[in-house]
């Protein structure tokens, strides 16, 4: 009897031990760390790629949680909607939080920050102004707004936000600051900071994108960061309108100038400054304008350079320098444009690099194809073997087959070049009165032959 009761027991606490055990097993899959990835500037393929993979690996290797920090004034439609994709089907919960403080999630980061089920802002930022910008033409520009509206109106529903809120984004550029986000239901926290945050989401319950529910323990969890790596970095900050300016005019003058002063190191950096250019304005609203100016500019500077005279050159080359990088961007896109801080220290470089440093090596450069065998004549030198009337001389630091125009000389007289018949040089005593050879040519005026004092 006792044995039988003993069994029924154990059969009948079978199910509740093992859904102890289930939870205790789903917990510690969770329990290895909360994963932080960063957003910060502007939304493009580097930093989608980026997230997309650290969501992916964090639900691989079974991390409690998914944390972005935001902080970007918007991007490229494209890789904004392949963040959403990303974090509506991720199989870990995703949070993420506008910080720190005066940061925003604005235009591409207000989508982002509606779709994830934990949305948080730190005092001090913002979120909104999700108006698409950057179309040209009135019927473009509205199709563009209404599928803005629309997706965004979707998420917004998808994660019981105010959807008519996200509409007005959209529509109207509204833009909140973060107690005005928690009051309308926009967001779900506000915290000072990561750690505050986390301790306030202890015990949160979110949905996954199957539907299933997930309870966030973030208690003694350890926080992960994963960083972009060195080569994604670099690419994302070349996508700065700014240096992306910088590295367009600057990889055009190198390899500009390596046609005056070949050598082979400008032209090589200047490629490389032109492929990252290239790659960033490929992802920028880039007006055709300010791109024909900037050319238009290193034109005028090399005209300079040919042609030195009033400088009428230089400052056409300065005003279409400045030019091009106000106009180098779509004005209608407030977050891509450079900044006057910006050109005023490029102009200035230009104009001292074109016209003191690259003048300078062309003029080295200049120098250096007239030395040689032309500036030998008239040069004087010792005979290193009696010229009779052929034999060594010493001339200008190099020894020189010589041939005699003044009959036997001893070895150790003091001769002059007279001239230079290929790598021979025909020389006459140095004491022999000769006229002021002219600079640069091969053969020196004429020298008397008779003694002094007397006749020929």
């Amino acid at each position: 009897m006792n044995g039988k009761l003993w069994r029924v027991l154990i059969l009948s606490a079978l199910p509740i031990l093992g859904m102890a055990a289930g939870g205790a097993s789903s917990a510690q899959e969770r329990g290895g760390a909360i994963v932080l990835l960063s957003l910060d500037g502007v939304v493009d393929p580097f930093v989608a790629s980026y997230v997309h993979s650290g969501i992916e690996a964090a639900a691989d290797e079974g991390a409690v949680a998914v944390l972005i920090t935001i902080d970007t004034p918007g991007g490229l439609d494209s890789a904004m909607r392949a963040i959403v994709q990303s974090v509506l089907n991720a199989d870990v919960p995703v949070i993420c939080f506008v910080a720190p403080e005066g940061a925003r999630a604005a235009s591409a980061g207000t989508f982002i920050l509606l779709s994830c089920p934990v949305a948080a802002m730190a005092p001090g930022t913002n979120v909104g102004a999700a108006h698409p910008v950057g179309v040209s033409g009135a019927i473009e520009l509205k199709k563009a707004e209404n599928d803005a509206a629309a997706y965004i109106r979707s998420i917004a529903e998808r994660r019981g936000r105010d959807a008519d809120w996200a509409e007005r984004a959209v529509r109207e550029s509204v833009s909140v600051t973060a107690e005005e986000a928690l009051d309308i239901a926009i967001i779900d926290h506000v915290a000072n900071d990561v750690p505050s945050l986390l301790r306030d989401l202890d015990g949160t319950t979110v949905k996954l994108a199957g539907g299933a529910r997930v309870e966030i323990r973030t208690t003694g969890m350890t926080v992960q960061e994963r960083d972009m790596g060195l080569g994604v970095s670099l690419l994302h900050t070349v996508l700065d309108p700014n240096l992306a300016f910088i590295f367009f005019y600057l990889g055009i003058a190198l390899v500009a100038i390596e046609f005056f002063v070949p050598g082979g190191v400008l032209g090589v950096l200047g490629g490389i400054m032109l492929i990252l250019a290239v790659m960033a304005l490929g992802m920028l609203p880039v007006e055709l304008l300010g791109l024909i100016l900037l050319v238009a500019s290193v034109a005028f500077f090399l005209l300079e350079l040919k042609l030195p005279g009033t400088g009428i050159a230089t400052g056409a080359g300065l005003v279409t320098l400045v030019l091009g990088g106000l106009f180098l961007f779509d004005p209608s896109v407030p977050t891509a444009r450079v900044s006057p801080w910006v050109i005023a220290p490029v102009a200035a470089f230009a104009a001292i690099f074109f016209l003191v440093v690259v003048r300078a090596a062309i003029r080295m450069r200049g120098a250096r194809t007239v030395s040689g065998t032309s500036t030998v004549v008239g040069a004087e030198g010792t005979t290193v073997t009696a010229l009779d009337p052929t034999g060594v001389v010493l001339v200008a630091a190099e020894e020189w087959t010589a041939t005699s125009d003044a009959g036997p000389l001893e070895r150790g007289r003091r001769v002059r070049v007279t001239r230079v018949d290929g790598l021979r040089v025909r020389v006459v005593p140095a004491d022999r009165p000769v006229d002021v050879a002219a600079p640069g040519t091969t053969e020196a005026p004429m020298v008397s032959s008779a003694p002094e004092g007397g006749k020929e």
